[in-house]
Parts: C-alpha cells; structure tokens; sequence
C-alpha cells in the first residue's frame, strides 16, 4: 500500500468498508424510495460500493488470517 504499515493499511481498510457501507445504504435507499430514475446508474453506483466493500474486506481477512501475500 502507501508505506507496507500493516496498522495503517488494516485502518484504511476498515474506513473503506464503512464509508463505502454508508454510501450503499444511501444508493440503496433513493433506489427504494423513487429518487433515482436512471436505474443503469444506481445499479453501477451499488456494484461499485459492493465491489469496494467486499474487496477491502478480503485485504482484512487475509491480514488477520495471517496470509502475507
């Protein structure tokens, strides 16, 4: 990552998946509630936010699995 701190890549995995949690609850919620109209966006807009939190997810479980790869 930016300097292999394997402290500050666990914390700026965790922000991620929060920030990116928020953002989804957010597409999400227009989505239901008749906000979004363009359903090609808000469909891009969730596949990314779902892509961001599972992949930062992953980088977290391998740290605490103990995998070094």
């Amino acid at each position: 990552m930016f300097l292999q701190i394997p402290a500050l890549a666990l914390t700026i995995s965790s922000l991620v998946i929060v920030v990116f949690s928020l953002f989804l609850l957010h597409d999400i919620s227009r989505i239901v509630n008749g906000g979004e109209t363009n359903y090609i966006m808000a469909t891009t807009g969730a596949y990314i936010s779902l892509f961001n939190i599972f992949a930062n997810l992953l980088t977290l479980l391998m740290a605490l699995a103990g995998d070094r790869d």
